[in-house]
């Protein structure tokens, strides 16, 4: 698949996960949809713009199991979390839940509603490194509490890397009456959906990631007697429209301002690109990937001498990768600082992008697979890291 991609070939890229690789055509798809739009902006906003996208949203939703009048699109997961979380309403004495292994970013959303509101937010231990699926459903289900109204639950962890059991926790907890919140930025593409049978209140995910659509393209996923709830995030003439042929929820998702809105309208051709390198479609895509990232790991951690923090069950198309007698590192996400020195060392001595942070006082790597991965990405990475450790 690299010469798919606009990836820089003198690069090994153990690192999609992070902000994802778009496909040659599905960037020329996108640029073709901006020069129709800059030939004449108001034929295409005005007269054109409603129409694709509604077909782009129902092309969505039959990827993501679920009808496309429940999608809103927005740019990303993180937006997606504040438009829900900043639509509801809390009181003192609330509760709102969130993981050990939440991602930082909607973690602050939760943390800022929490102090306008006057809630509190419980943090859920979940072990890492862990041994079983069971050990995530009883960490979370046991920190609920009569007065828990809102658990923001990831579905595929960004530091750890692990796949929860969501359609279990789903089930627990909006059986309990706590409205879920699923941080699903890492599932389209990664793992298959039918968010019509889990049920989650909210459900949001990124698409410039797995799914290869362009940056600023991302979902949410609102269940049907929700919507009357949640508003996006800007509040535009969608607000006071009279109309009678699409639902509010609809309306105001749909028009935020004026914005480019082509990543919206190229995620359709980017679900049947990444769909037909392979013979098995994306059935194939991800069980070819999670095969790869297993021995991928493996790999690294024979050149270490360490063993695996999660079961190969638990795993999709990452693997975070704890590193022996290594207890100090920096964070490694935009907008928190300088990256880990030895992300940088990997980068400016071998051309290696691999994210490491620090999760729980202990330093880490993750490693990702897509199409453009092989196992002589991990190969290269396993025969310097030892040295650098």
């Amino acid at each position: 698949m690299k010469h798919h991609l606009a990836l820089d070939p003198d690069v090994t890229f153990l690192n999609h996960g992070s902000f994802g690789a778009c496909p040659r055509v599905v960037l020329a798809e996108q640029q073709r949809l901006r020069e129709r739009l800059e030939a004449e902006p108001v034929r295409f906003l005005a007269r054109e713009y409603e129409p694709l996208l509604d077909a782009a949203r129902h092309s969505l939703g039959a990827f993501l199991g679920c009808n496309g009048d429940d999608l809103a699109f927005v740019t990303n997961a993180t937006t997606a979390v504040n438009a829900v979380l900043r639509s509801l309403e809390f009181t003192p004495g609330d509760e709102l839940l969130i993981t050990s292994h939440g991602y930082n970013a909607c973690n602050n959303v939760m943390r800022f509603v929490a102090e306008r509101s006057g809630a509190r937010v419980t943090v859920a231990q979940v072990p890492f490194p862990l041994q079983s699926a069971e050990q995530i459903v009883d960490a979370i289900t046991k920190a609920v509490t009569p007065k828990t109204k809102l658990a923001l639950i990831d579905h595929i962890t960004s530091p750890t890397a692990i796949v929860f059991p969501i359609e279990r926790l789903v089930r627990e907890l909006e059986g309990r009456g706590v409205q879920v919140l699923v941080d699903g930025a890492h599932s389209p593409g990664q793992e298959p959906l039918s968010l019509d049978t889990l049920g989650a209140s909210y459900f949001t995910g990124n698409l410039h990631k797995w799914t290869c659509a362009p940056k600023g393209a991302a979902f949410l996923h609102v269940r049907r007697d929700r919507q009357p709830s949640i508003r996006p995030t800007t509040i535009s003439h969608g607000a006071n429209a009279q109309r009678r042929d699409r639902s509010r929820f609809r309306v105001e998702f749909d028009w935020q301002g004026t914005h480019d809105p082509t990543p919206f309208l190229s995620v359709p051709v980017a679900i049947e690109t990444i769909g037909k390198l392979v013979p098995g479609g994306w059935d194939e895509v991800r069980a070819r990937n999670r095969t790869l990232v297993k021995q991928m790991r493996d790999v690294v951690l024979r050149a270490i001498g360490a063993t695996p923090a999660v079961p190969d069950s638990l795993l999709g198309m990452m693997a975070t990768i704890p590193l022996p007698n290594a207890t100090t590192g920096q964070g490694a996400l935009p907008g928190m600082g300088a990256l880990d020195p030895l992300q940088d060392a990997l980068w400016h001595q071998h051309r290696i992008e691999v994210p490491l942070f620090t999760f729980e006082g202990k330093r880490c790597l993750r490693v990702s697979a897509h199409l453009h991965s092989t196992l002589a990405d991990a190969e290269k990475l396993a025969a310097v890291l030892p040295s650098l450790l």
